[in-house]
């Protein structure tokens, strides 16, 4: 969850067209594919020669959008600037581009006046230089967290005298040492009358013991600090009672680590002649694959116009929601529930990768640009890595008749960024293989969020994971948004199951088992959940293009470890996240639809979203589908998670299943 990151800290500082082809053929592919320069070890991307409708907005267009918006609307000091991205075009003029009509290129803008608490939408032109929408959003409805409430917050929490109370009889009166995380204050349908229309935060505090120190090792146990974020004042600090401070310190920087071990020789990746794949702006072009990478505040990295050797794939893809709710039942804790790109935003929170740390080998990186609450450009530099792997075997076989033994190694092009989100580190791992398999990973890491225990008192939902230290039962859930196209937009999904025979005439010996496949013809039929017993996954077909064997050629979505939620149906957190209830969810593709929460979670109470959509029960056979996969795991704490947690990885894989006639990995050269 959220904290003051640095780059929090460093935003506060701050203050505070030709459309190109839909993909390229093999042929072309190749002879542009120049390697990149053996010197090119770390190199950065702004611009393209070409800007595409689909690239996101630069420095320069985001500050014309700002001036326009206050220019034409005459805004007030009290307007905040909460999001400020590229409004992508319509998909039918990025794929159908009609020469006689102009695809836009447009910035959405959401806004926030502290001193009404009323939020807005915009959209401006940015050729035209002028609002072409203006729009209040309806009463109750709150925009985002911004990352300067984050300081804000903390700001008037050590102002207040009651919270300087409550930390006194706790010990606590270094108030330099205190750090205070933002949590959303969601919504329980419990709220006082004193917090209705609010915008609000209910934020948790921890102390360090010296400036580099962990503060998360030494929780402020029973402190809520409730602050109207709009005023930046402190409406009560909720006092749950006094439990002592953890003992021992938690410490992982380098500064504290005093010895490391010896014997780790130096592992080099070196590539000579350059990288393979070529990079046109926000195009890449590696081995057959064509893709655009595009970034916004809420997302972060996305994945546009996938597709393989001039084949659409996937028109965009990205992960659209996480949540991370938590199990303690407390007064103080059980609100725990974060909604960490609907109500802060991982784009806001990403990292600037370093060469040799995050990412090894021939690099391509992307800047990233954002705003500030002030509307001032915040860049946010090598916010995306661009790479190649080896990845092990691809394929072998030794045939002993003939002692032909042949092997080829696989190789996978990583496009990557990483959030850090308070306490926990996240890394959004998109991958592409030869073969045509397309993965996501997410590898979780940083530090555990943390309370502190009664001496003697166990935790019933958490792990001790230090004297008196406790982590909390949780659970990851992420919701990857796959707006399909194999080989065209006109798709349908099947879902597959291997099951048994029962004995009888077509089981006479018990061995017999089978794969069905059911085609899911509806949006209720297809709210699914992943079943390791029958092997499930489910199939992407184009029932209008055959194989060499006149089948539909399709895609399979190959499920990796996912869970279900464990709060009860009743809970809160299920009433404003409903779609955490199913893995899969399939719509027929609408503009609007972007998000399984809906548009703004922050303090909603629920129903948006994919829960609502769904109860039209549209047609999703031969149109234009979107597959809403929702992967994660509970995280049962280790000792071992502390003080810093080794990467755990969770995703999913779409892999070509007909899409071609044979292994389309024969063609790689022999090592």
């Amino acid at each position: 969850m959220s904290s003051l990151t640095p780059r929090v800290r460093e935003i506060v500082a701050v203050g505070a067209m030709a459309i190109v082809v839909w993909l390229i053929g093999a042929a072309a592919t190749n002879a542009q594919s120049k390697p990149v320069a053996a010197d090119a070890s770390a190199s950065s991307v702004e611009t393209s020669r070409t800007q595409h409708p689909l690239d996101p907005l630069s420095g320069e267009e985001i500050r014309s959008a700002v001036a326009t918006v206050r220019k034409e609307r005459k805004l007030p000091p009290s307007m905040r600037f909460v999001t400020v991205t590229v409004k992508e075009p319509p998909k039918d003029a990025v794929l159908h581009p009609q020469s006689a009509v102009k695809v836009p290129r447009e910035a959405f803008l959401i806004l926030l006046d502290n001193a009404t608490g009323k939020g807005y939408e915009a959209v401006v032109d940015l050729r035209g230089a002028k609002v072409v929408r203006y729009e209040p959003l309806p009463n109750g409805v709150q925009p985002p967290i911004m990352l300067d409430e984050f300081a804000e917050c903390e700001e008037a929490i050590k102002r207040s005298p009651e919270f300087r109370s409550a930390l006194k009889k706790r010990g606590v009166e270094a108030l330099d040492r205190v750090m205070v995380d933002a949590w959303s204050a969601g919504h329980y349908g419990n709220e006082p009358a004193e917090d209705r229309g609010k915008r609000l935060s209910r934020a948790l505090c921890w102390v360090r013991s010296e400036p580099g120190d962990n503060g998360y090792a030494r929780p402020v146990e029973g402190i809520v600090a409730v602050v109207d974020l709009n005023r930046k004042e402190v409406l009560r600090v909720e006092d749950y009672g006094v439990v002592p401070l953890p003992p021992e310190a938690g410490n992982w920087a380098r500064a504290y680590v005093k010895t490391t071990r010896d014997g780790l020789k130096p592992l080099e990746v070196t590539q000579k002649d350059g990288a393979s794949f070529a990079v046109d702006g926000h195009e890449v072009r590696w081995q057959k694959w064509a893709f655009r990478v595009g970034f916004n505040p809420r997302e972060g990295l996305v994945l546009h116009t996938v597709g393989y050797d001039g084949r659409p794939v996937v028109y965009r893809a990205s992960i659209a929601e996480m949540i991370v709710p938590y199990a303690d039942p407390s007064e103080a804790s059980y609100r725990k529930n974060a909604f960490d790109l609907g109500e802060y935003g991982v784009g806001m929170m990403a990292n600037s990768l370093e060469l040799g740390c995050d990412c090894l080998g021939t690099i391509r990186y992307f800047d990233a640009h954002l705003s500030d609450a002030q509307g001032r450009v915040v860049t946010i530099k090598n916010a995306i890595c661009l790479h190649e792997e080896d990845a092990g075997m691809l394929w072998k076989h030794t045939d002993w008749r003939t002692n032909q033994s042949e092997t080829r190694r696989s190789r996978r092009l990583a496009v990557s960024m990483v959030a850090t989100v308070g306490n926990y580190d996240y890394g959004f791992y998109w991958y592409f293989y030869q073969d045509g398999t397309i993965q996501m990973e997410v590898k979780l890491t940083g530090i555990m969020n943390t309370t502190a225990l009664r001496p003697g008192n166990p935790s019933r939902h958490g792990t001790e994971v230090a004297p008196r230290l406790n982590a909390p039962y949780h659970q990851h859930f992420f919701n990857a948004r796959l707006d399909m196209a194999v080989d065209g937009e006109a798709n349908s999904v099947h879902e597959v199951n291997v099951t048994a025979l029962p004995p009888g005439p077509e089981n006479p010996h018990g061995n017999a088992f089978v794969a069905d496949a059911t085609p899911l013809r509806s949006e209720s039929a297809a709210q699914r959940n992943t079943n390791a017993l029958s092997s499930r996954f489910w199939r992407i077909v184009n029932n209008g293009h055959k194989n060499a064997l006149g089948r539909a050629v399709a895609y399979r979505l190959c499920p990796g470890e996912s869970v279900l939620p464990l709060a009860q149906p009743g809970a809160a957190v299920l009433q404003r996240a409903g779609f955490l209830t199913r893995n899969l969810w399939v719509t027929p593709f609408a503009a609007a639809e972007r998000f399984p929460t809906g548009d703004y979670p922050n303090q909603n109470p629920g129903g948006d979203g994919l829960p609502k959509w769904t109860k039209a029960d549209r047609d999703i056979e031969d149109t234009d589908v979107v597959l809403w996969y929702t992967f994660g795991q509970s995280h049962v704490p280790r000792i071992e998670d502390w003080p810093v947690m080794p990467v755990s990885s969770v995703g999913f894989a779409l892999k070509p299943d007909g899409f071609f006639d044979r292994n389309p990995a024969l063609d790689i050269p022999p090592p």
